[in-house]
């Protein structure tokens, strides 16, 4: 239990102050031009936190998936975030079915 209490406050506080952009460049392996480049091309939404950029939880997952798809297929930016787009609508959706009792 204290592992998740754990994880749950981590993710409590992410949401609440956010990954600075070279955070987020160091947990991700990925170099800050390439996350400029993502969120200039619409791709990774960060929020405006005293004049910087901050991402969530969230956006670490999804920027690590991205990263991994485009890394491993060779694929442009765009069609891996597209693949990020259906993972995580797959996992809402495994989510709702634990939830309903059906998985």
């Amino acid at each position: 239990m204290p592992g998740s209490l754990t994880a749950i406050a981590i993710d409590a506080i992410l949401e609440e102050h956010g990954l600075t952009l070279q955070q987020l460049a160091a947990l991700c392996a990925v170099d800050h031009n390439w996350i400029n480049q993502h969120v200039e091309e619409g791709l990774l939404t960060p929020t405006q936190h005293g004049g910087e950029w901050r991402f969530s939880s969230a956006t670490l997952l999804r920027v690590r998936r991205i990263a991994n798809i485009e890394r491993q297929f060779e694929a442009l930016p765009e069609l891996a975030a597209l693949v990020a787009d259906m993972q995580e609508e797959i996992d809402d959706l495994r989510r709702r079915l634990r939830r309903a009792g059906l998985e």
